[in-house]
C-alpha cells in the first residue's frame, strides 16, 4: 500500500483542478498506454538499430578511420543525449509535450529513410574502399545524423513525462515509469541483435529498412491515441520565474532580511505561515514585501521586484541539485568510453559463435542493454520488496545512484583486465604492425565488463530520473527528466574530449588498436570514477530533500514495484 504522503502528494487540489479543467472525463489514464508505449518500442528500436552497429558502417562504406567514426559517433550521441534537455524546455515553456513528440518522430522517420538511400544508391557514397567521401556525401550522411539528433530530442524523455500526465496516482506512475525503462530496454536489445545482424550478415539496405518501417508504425501509434491523451495547461514559463527571483533579489540585494513570515509574499495558494529556508538566505530578498509590490486584490503588481515564496525556494532547490548533478557526469564519461572502444576491441577479436555465426561487433554492448533490464526485474519484483517486508525500509534515489557508481568503476576495472590479456596475447605472436589481424581470444571475454556496466545503470539511472522528478519543481517535471539528457550529453562530449587528449598527449591509441595501450585508458577511466564516487558519497551526506527525509523514504519504499 502507498505511503499516506504518496497519497496526499498524488491529490493535490492545485494538479487535480488542473488536469480536471484541461482534460474531459474519457481522457488520460491507463488506455492511453498501448499507444505511447508503442511510440516508444518502436523509436527506441528503430535508434538502436539504424546507430547500434553505425561506427562499422562509417568505416565500412564511408572510409572513415576507426578512431574517427568512434569521435565522431560520440559527438553524434552528445548532441542525441543533449538535445532532449532542449526538447524538455519547449515543452515545459511553449507548446507543451505532445507537439513536439509528434515533431520530433516525424524528423527521425526522415532521418532513418536518409541512411537507407544512402546505404542502397550507390551514388551517395564512396565508390570504392580508397575514395575519401565527397562534401554532398557527407552532407547527406550529417543530414540524416542530424536529423537522428532532431528526433532523439523530442521524444525520449518527453514521452516520459507526457506518459506520467496521463495518470494522476503517483503508484501508478511508478508503474508507467518502470515499465518505460522495461521496454526501452528491451527495445534496444532487439536493434542491437536482431537489425545489427540483418545489417552486418544480410543487408545495410534491408537493416535499415526494417528501421524505417518500425519507425513509422512508431508515428502511427503515436497519432492513434491523440483523442485519449491528457495534455495539462501550460502554466507561467518556468524559466522566466526563475530569472524573476534573480531579477528581483538583486534589486533588493541592500533590503534588511526579516525574521517575521508576514514579511514575505505567499501566493493565495500557498501557506502564509512557512517562511522561507535559511539556505542560501541572500534569496529570500526576491519575496520581501515593499510598499507598491501587491495590488490591492493581493497579486503581484511588480512582477520583477517581488516572487513568491515558494518560486524562491524552487531556485533554490535546483542550487541544491547541482552538485550532485555534476557528480555524475564523470559515470556518463565511463559509460560511453567504453561503449565505443568496446566495439573496436571486438572488431580484433575472435567473435564466432559455432561454426558459422560471426557476432557483429557493434552486438556486445547488448549485453549491457540485456543486464539492466534484467537486474531491474529483479530489483522490482524481488530485491526492493524483500528489503521493504524485511526492514519497512527501501534505498532511497541517492543510495540507488551510490549503488551503481561501485559497479561502474567495478566495470571499468574489468574492462582494463580484459584489454590486458587481448595485448598479451598481441605481443606473444608479435602482431603490433598488423591492424587486421584477429587476436585468437574470444570476444565474449567483453561480456563481463558489459555486464557490470549493465547492473550499474540498473541502479544509478533509475535512480537519477526518481530523483530529479521527485525533487524538481512541478513546473520543470519535463525538464526534470531531461537532465538525464544532459549528463549523457557532457559524457558523450566529454568522452571525445578525453580520447582526444589521450591520442594527443600519449601513444596509448593509435589507428592499429593493436599496437595501442588501451588498458591505460580503461585504468585512467577507473581512477576518475573512484575519485568522483568519493565527490558523490560527499554531495550526498551534505544534499537536503525540499521534503523531510522520512518523507522521501516512505514514498521511494514502493517506487519501482509492479
Amino acid at each position: 500500500m502507498a505511503s499516506k504522503e504518496q497519497d496526499d502528494q498524488s491529490h493535490e487540489p492545485d494538479v487535480a483542478h488542473d488536469h480536471e479543467s484541461q482534460t474531459t472525463p474519457k481522457q488520460g489514464g491507463w488506455i492511453t498506454f498501448p499507444f505511447i508505449i508503442g511510440n516508444v518500442f518502436g523509436m527506441t528500436l528503430s535508434f538502436s538499430g539504424a546507430t547500434g552497429n553505425i561506427v562499422v558502417y562509417l568505416i565500412k562504406y564511408y572510409n572513415f578511420k576507426s578512431i574517427d567514426a568512434a569521435q565522431l559517433i560520440n559527438i553524434i550521441n552528445g548532441s542525441s543525449s543533449f538535445s532532449p534537455l532542449l526538447g524538455a524546455i519547449i515543452s515545459d515553456s511553449f507548446i507543451g509535450c505532445l507537439p513536439v513528440i509528434i515533431f520530433s518522430s516525424i524528423a527521425s522517420l526522415f532521418s532513418i529513410i536518409i541512411l537507407t538511400l544512402t546505404a542502397g544508391i550507390k551514388a551517395f557514397r564512396p565508390s570504392n574502399l580508397h575514395t575519401l567521401p565527397t562534401s554532398s556525401q557527407l552532407g547527406l550522411l550529417y543530414t540524416a545524423l542530424a536529423l537522428y539528433v532532431v528526433g532523439t530530442g523530442g521524444t525520449r524523455y518527453n514521452i516520459m513525462a507526457m506518459g506520467a500526465d496521463q495518470l494522476s496516482n503517483v503508484d501508478d506512475q511508478d508503474v508507467f515509469f518502470n515499465w518505460y525503462f522495461i521496454v526501452f530496454y528491451m527495445a534496444g536489445v532487439i536493434g542491437i541483435t536482431v537489425i545489427v545482424y540483418i545489417e552486418d550478415s544480410i543487408s545495410w539496405v534491408l537493416g535499415y529498412g526494417i528501421c524505417s518501417a518500425v519507425n513509422a508504425l512508431a508515428v502511427l501509434s503515436l497519432l492513434l491515441g491523440l483523442k485519449y491523451y491528457r495534455r495539462p495547461g501550460l502554466k507561467e514559463n518556468p524559466f522566466i520565474a526563475i530569472a524573476r527571483v534573480i531579477v528581483a533579489g538583486f534589486r533588493k540585494r541592500k533590503f534588511e532580511l526579516s525574521t517575521e513570515t508576514v514579511a514575505y509574499y505567499h501566493h493565495p495558494s500557498e501557506r502564509a505561515d512557512q517562511p522561507p529556508s535559511q539556505t542560501f538566505r541572500c534569496m529570500n530578498r526576491a519575496a520581501v514585501i515593499q510598499q507598491g509590490d501587491v495590488a490591492i486584490d493581493g497579486n503581484i503588481a511588480r512582477s520583477w521586484s517581488l516572487c513568491t515564496v515558494k518560486e524562491v525556494e524552487d531556485l533554490k532547490t535546483l542550487i541544491r541539485i547541482v552538485p550532485l548533478w555534476t557528480s555524475t557526469i564523470t559515470i556518463s564519461i565511463s559509460i560511453a568510453t567504453q561503449a565505443s572502444l568496446s566495439v573496436l576491441q571486438a572488431l580484433t577479436m575472435d567473435r564466432s559463435l559455432g561454426p558459422r555465426l560471426l557476432v557483429p561487433a557493434g552486438s556486445f554492448y547488448v549485453t549491457t542493454l540485456l543486464t539492466t533490464c534484467l537486474t531491474l526485474f529483479i530489483l522490482d519484483r524481488a530485491i526492493y520488496p524483500l528489503c521493504h517486508r524485511l526492514t519497512s525500509y527501501t534505498p532511497t534515489p541517492l543510495q540507488r545512484i551510490g549503488i551503481g557508481q561501485a559497479f561502474n568503476i567495478a566495470a571499468m576495472a574489468a574492462s582494463a583486465l580484459v584489454e590486458r590479456q587481448r595485448s598479451t596475447i598481441v605481443h606473444e605472436h608479435q602482431a603490433e604492425s598488423q591492424p587486421a589481424w584477429i587476436v585468437p581470444m574470444s570476444a565474449f571475454w567483453l561480456v563481463l565488463p558489459c555486464m557490470l556496466t549493465g547492473i550499474g545503470e540498473a541502479f544509478h539511472f533509475p535512480g537519477q530520473i526518481a530523483f530529479y522528478y521527485q525533487e524538481f519543481p512541478e513546473s520543470l517535471k519535463s525538464t526534470s527528466t531531461g537532465m538525464i539528457a544532459v549528463i549523457l550529453s557532457v559524457g558523450f562530449y566529454s568522452s571525445t574530449g578525453l580520447v582526444e587528449v589521450v591520442r594527443r598527449a600519449t601513444s596509448w591509441l593509435p589507428d592499429n588498436l593493436n599496437s595501442s595501450r588501451l588498458e591505460n585508458v580503461y585504468w585512467l577511466l577507473t581512477v576518475m570514477t573512484s575519485i568522483n564516487f568519493t565527490y558523490y558519497i560527499l554531495c550526498a551526506k551534505l544534499y537536503k530533500y525540499k521534503r523531510d527525509k522520512n518523507v522521501v523514504v516512505a514514498a521511494n519504499s514502493e517506487q519501482y514495484c509492479l
